[in-house]
């Protein structure tokens, strides 16, 4: 039995549709309350994590006509920018492409910057001309008309876990310190059973042209992103920034540097039975290879059941516990910058890695899941690079809008292939 987008499109009009998000899929498969393609229309799927693979693409009136030739460099709020593709020679106006993993120091990066803009913060751009000249001026995202983020390798159906086999602590993009050695500790990415492609692994309804939503903006698949394959599929897209959520998105400062956080939620419509199966597997049966951080190496296979089964989604805080030490290191070491004091975590930054948890256990407490190795060994995590939290709000968002009618779904133009 195989259905329709347009089938599917007029229940959801007519007030006759199953919207479910995947963690409601999952409450219902516990109770075996789903087992026809009858059953669901469509499933809202999410994930939130940092991504590296993310731009912003920026175009606007700088200065008046004729005030410089060309821009041979730009900064935004110390960030490079990259001056082009168009040169617009006399026009005073900036062509502008700013990467997620720009930085201007080990604090600020293109995530820190693309959630400001969004957030209405005014931005500093600083330009050097062809003649010399600097000049610089603020702006805000109102004058900005083109303003668009692109993901080039964004929602893996699964990512790694990464472990340290060496016996020295070693920085990387992977973790918010130097990664412990001896295999102590873990990091991994990825929301399990609310990721996209988890729910349509085939890719028979996520193509070219499908709506979605980035960082709660409605945006467009645009093709499989780089290094996809078809065991390890993943998306590319754009979405404009005037409509994103500055909640969804911001920078991530790991130990090699800062680096970009970005969400997505993508409409699942179940049109065939393929589709449906997809969606109730378990999470244990979705796996998560398991590399040396060193030498990118693929030691093992294990599953996402054993970081988001019987976990804390959410820090909790023990403010009565804190010794209000001189040098906090939690606060120091917080890759969001979420923990302020008196002790507190800033909700709307937080990203509930679980950092804080391992340095300052007496204060912050979260089950973080372990890793289980081939020889019985319990590898604790001490990093989560993915904010299931946050993604099951973003599934819960795109439920809502698909409901009111104010998010249409899509059929893609052409199918994917890995």
């Amino acid at each position: 039995m195989m259905r329709s987008i347009a089938e599917i499109d007029e229940r959801i009009r007519r007030g006759e549709a199953t919207v479910l998000t995947a963690e409601e899929v999952r409450g219902l498969v516990e109770e075996n309350a789903i087992k026809e393609l009858q059953d669901v229309d469509v499933i809202t799927t999410a994930t939130r994590a940092v991504m590296s693979g993310t731009y912003a693409v920026l175009s606007f009136g700088f200065a008046e006509k004729g005030s410089f030739t060309r821009a041979v460099s730009a900064r935004i709020n110390g960030v490079p920018a990259h001056v082009g593709p168009c040169p617009n020679e006399r026009l005073g106006h900036m062509d502008l492409i700013v990467f997620g993993t720009a930085h201007r120091d080990g604090r600020y990066g293109g995530g820190h910057l693309f959630r400001d803009l969004v957030a209405g913060r005014s931005v500093c751009v600083d330009v050097e001309t062809s003649d010399g000249r600097s000049i610089s001026r603020d702006i805000t995202i109102d004058e900005i008309p083109h303003a668009r983020i692109f993901g080039t390798r964004h929602a893996f159906m699964n990512y790694s876990a990464f472990v340290n086999a060496g016996s020295d602590a070693l920085s990387t993009i992977f973790h918010a310190i130097p990664f412990p050695p001896d295999m102590s500790g873990a990091s991994f990415s990825g929301c399990g059973i609310l990721n996209p492609l988890k729910n349509d692994p085939l890719l028979e309804t996520i193509g070219i042209g499908t709506r979605v939503l980035i960082n709660g903006a409605e945006g467009f698949v645009i093709g499989t992103g780089t290094r996809s394959t078809p065991e390890r599929p993943n998306l590319s897209g754009f979405a404009d920034m005037h409509q994103m959520m500055p909640e969804f998105m911001g920078g991530f400062v790991t130990s090699a540097g800062p680096e970009c956080i970005t969400s997505w939620a993508v409409p699942v419509p179940v049109l065939s039975r393929h589709v449906l199966d997809a969606a109730l597997l378990p999470e244990r049966s979705i796996p998560m290879p398991v590399m040396d951080i060193s030498t990118r190496s693929t030691l093992w296979a294990a599953d996402y059941a054993q970081v988001w089964e019987d976990v804390d989604l959410a820090v909790h805080v023990r403010a009565d516990s804190c010794r209000d030490c001189g040098d906090c290191i939690a606060e120091r070491r917080c890759p969001m910058g979420a923990i302020e004091r008196p002790v507190r975590i800033d909700r709307s930054l937080c990203f509930n890695c679980g950092l804080c948890s391992v340095l300052c256990p007496d204060v912050f407490r979260a089950r973080l899941g372990s890793i289980r190795s081939p020889d019985g060994l319990d590898i604790p995590v001490t990093l989560r690079q993915s904010d299931r939290l946050r993604a099951l709000r973003l599934a819960e968002i795109l439920k809502k809008r698909i409901l009111d009618g104010s998010f249409r779904i899509s059929a893609c133009v052409e199918r994917l292939s890995p």
